[in-house]
């Protein structure tokens, strides 16, 4: 699998020309995001429990960390790759923001706790991290898959740095979440609408929003960014077809955070529809294993 990771064509120029569109933007979000209540940041390390950010279910499902080799791919501020490092994992962040990176960085030592970030685009992740380098778990999610235009690619490079038995678990945002609105149009009502594609296949989305998902400032600098839908059939063939097992998958009907204003909390501290409302998954989680 490593072989065939490396020895891959080039990914399309233009492809690569709208990811360092990306990169750009998610430089230029840092600041908006570090000065926002949505993440909670302090300025010499995090304010908020990184824990926040994680289901129970995500830890059942790790199992103890203890000792192991995690690498948390597009990490942005690292906001959750402490929680890693926090419970005894040799840990690793890796995210195309150079920016993003060095507010990780910093947020780590506020924090005391040893977590080792690499800047690199995720299909680099292998050149940036050393070729010989393996770990335990890879994660990855929560509005990750939607920067990466090429699943396929993708897995394999998932696959080339986990060590034989390593698992990769996504937690990301259902394809039905990013299908359904984040809020109405003008002079529609408040029900949830299928507004965008839930399946892959034509292409980059451009967007172009001087506005993030959190409640900071105006983002200064690069406001466009571009977006690409992977339905759960994209993925699910994209890693089996770079040789992991698929051991396990979970539809959650709860988010870290109030997706919509009617939601409400949990007694675990998310956000779901409140009663009434049709069940329906927001969050996959997916674990798979290189069996080789």
């Amino acid at each position: 699998m490593t072989e065939a990771a490396e020895h891959e064509a080039p990914l399309d120029p233009a492809l690569r020309q709208m990811m360092r569109t990306n990169e750009a933007n998610w430089d230029a979000r840092t600041p908006v995001h570090l000065a926002s209540a949505f993440y909670g940041l302090g300025e010499d390390g995090p304010a908020a429990d990184p824990d926040r950010w994680f289901g129970d279910f995500e830890w059942q499902d790790l199992g103890d960390l203890t000792g192991r080799d995690v690498l948390h791919l597009q990490c942005h501020l690292g906001t959750e790759t402490l929680a890693f490092a926090r419970r005894g994992a040799r840990t690793t962040g890796l995210d195309i923001s150079g920016a993003s990176i060095a507010a990780a960085r910093r947020l780590a030592v506020g924090a005391g706790l040893p977590v080792d970030y690499v800047r690199a685009n995720v299909y680099d992740a292998a050149e940036a991290l050393g070729t010989e380098r393996r770990f335990d778990v890879v994660y990855t999610g929560k509005g990750a898959l939607c920067y990466l235009p090429d699943l396929d690619r993708w897995a394999a490079t998932v696959a080339g740095l986990l060590r034989p038995g390593g698992r990769l678990y996504l937690v990301e945002f259902h394809p039905l979440l990013n299908s359904l609105g984040p809020k109405p149009a003008p002079g529609e009502g408040s029900e949830l609408l299928l507004r965008h594609d839930y399946l892959g296949g034509r292409g980059a989305i451009r967007r172009d929003s001087t506005y993030t998902y959190t409640d900071g400032p105006a983002v200064r600098g690069t406001t466009e960014s571009y977006e690409w839908m992977h339905g759960i059939d994209e993925v699910v063939n994209a890693l089996t077809g770079a040789g992991l097992g698929i051991t396990g998958m979970r539809e959650s009907d709860e988010l870290p955070w109030p997706r919509w204003p009617e939601m409400v909390r949990t007694p675990g501290g998310w956000w779901r529809l409140p009663d009434g409302s049709p069940r329906i998954p927001l969050l996959l989680a997916l674990l798979a294993t290189r069996t080789d």
